[in-house]
């Protein structure tokens, strides 16, 4: 494609084959510096980027950037807020990283971000967050949060299917509603906003797949589906359905299920136990249920047991653990119990709850990185998961933290984990030293402040060479 308002750089494309992104010594990789803080941000972290690129490979291998435009710059350009062309280069490049964008305000688009992740169908937005030591945080024990967070990106709420009170449309659905599948539950319907929640079996599947594939391949011990499924039994229930049918049929031979491990945990412990013996351990209101409950229970416990050749003798206790919990209470336990959770598995809104509130236990979302990606098409944008702060703009005052922490999500991604681990040891030895910006500094004792240069600065010296 050729680009009007882009330099394209020499280098050469990522691509995708087989499903394995093939990735060439010197890629092409576009980037939005963003609004606001931006640009203080993206001038320190791309100088941490080819710093450890050069350190890891001595000169073998480069990024070429490509600039492209969304956000105020865009539109200050007279390209609009988002122009197409920028979006072509996501899509063609494959690999790009971002800063924060402004929101347009008034009509049009709802949000810049959310529109690059729905147009390149980013559907799994990718947020780990672990503690760095050092770091001020509001909790005893923030070493205990080491979790990524698969977001399911693209449904829920967040579609964007909602009209206002009053509108004519939101009067035409709450109409259909009332005379067509009489709902009769709607109060105050004539000043009443109305919002369609979608949420799909292959929307769910793909997300809980990929964070499967994601736990297994980095070792981790267990996945959560975090749902809502005691309320909204047919959208968030069956998120949890689906996302148990994709561990146990997908990938039978690693996972084992919470339920699953209760009944070989128990027969390993007495083999004498029958099936019924075994459902009163696993459901201790057994005797209380209906005969029919009761069939189902010793049917799930039958089921169980046949993956004894294969999970049995405590081999399940080396599987992946695939568990659920709801969303409220998951929130609470992500804070009292953080040990217990590994990788979790999400829908939108949840996603977007508890991705923020373990930022916040771990230094907050200046130091949060984020990464939207689409795992079969090979499509990914990395970014900086706060805000624009425009009021520090140009300041040189920000914690660049975000979008370092991004681009070590892409390199990782990019298979350069030398670079990546280059980074992350240099960050770590930096915040080790009481070397930080403002916004840590102020809750330091004995810190040293500098400015968002220094601080990428200090990162690169404190990198292995």
């Amino acid at each position: 494609m050729s680009y009007e308002h882009t330099n394209v750089p020499a280098g050469d494309k990522i691509t995708l084959q087989s499903g394995t992104l093939q990735v060439p010594d010197r890629p092409i990789i576009p980037f939005i510096e963003g609004d606001g803080t931006g640009p203080d941000i993206w001038k320190a972290a791309v100088r941490v980027f080819d710093a450890a690129i050069e350190k890891a490979y001595q000169g073998r291998r480069k990024i070429s950037w490509m600039e492209v435009y969304a956000g105020e710059k865009a539109f200050n350009m007279g390209l609009g807020w988002l122009p197409e062309e920028t979006v072509s280069a996501f899509s063609e490049f494959l690999v790009g990283i971002k800063g924060p964008l402004t929101t347009p305000i008034g009509g049009g688009i709802r949000s810049l971000n959310v529109a690059l992740r729905q147009l390149l169908d980013l559907y799994v937005c990718l947020r780990p967050v672990r503690y760095v030591n050092g770091v001020p945080s509001p909790v005893k024990r923030p070493q205990d949060v080491d979790m990524a967070i698969f977001r399911e990106n693209t449904e829920d709420i967040y579609a964007g299917i909602e009209w206002s009170a009053g509108s004519e449309e939101a009067c035409k659905v709450i109409d259909f509603l009332k005379q067509e599948m009489g709902i009769d539950k709607l109060r105050f319907s004539e000043e009443c906003g109305i919002g369609i929640k979608p949420v799909s079996r292959e929307g769910s599947s793909r997300l809980v797949r990929a964070a499967i594939r994601y736990a297994l391949k980095q070792g981790r011990r267990s996945l959560t589906l975090v749902h809502k499924g005691n309320i909204m039994k047919y959208t968030e229930g069956a998120f949890k359905t689906w996302g148990y049918e994709v561990a146990t049929r997908e990938f039978r031979d690693s996972c084992v299920t919470a339920r699953e491990s209760w009944v070989l945990d128990n027969y390993e412990q007495d083999p004498g136990l029958d099936h019924a013996d075994i459902a009163r351990r696993i459901d201790p209101g057994y005797d209380l249920m209906t005969a029919e409950q009761q069939e189902e229970i010793r049917a799930e416990v039958a089921q169980a047991l046949t993956l004894l050749p294969t999970h049995g003798d405590g081999q399940w206790r080396d599987k992946l653990l695939i568990k659920d919990a709801i969303a409220d209470i998951a929130l609470q336990q992500v804070l009292t119990r953080a040990s217990e959770f590994d990788v979790i598995a999400t829908m939108n809104l949840n996603g977007d709850y508890l991705s923020d509130a373990l930022a916040a236990q771990v230094g907050g979302i200046g130091i949060a990185p984020g990464a939207n990606i689409n795992y079969d098409t090979g499509h990914a944008i990395f970014e900086a998961t706060h805000g624009t702060a425009p009021k520090y703009a140009n300041l040189d005052k920000v914690n660049p933290g975000s979008v370092i922490l991004s681009g070590v999500l892409m390199l990782e991604h990019l298979g350069w984990q030398e670079a990546a681990d280059r980074i992350v040891d240099g960050l770590e030895k930096t915040i080790g030293q009481k070397q930080v910006t403002y916004d840590f500094e102020r809750l330091m004792e004995g810190a040293t402040l500098l400015k968002c240069s220094e601080f990428a600065g200090a990162i690169i010296a404190n990198m292995a060479d």
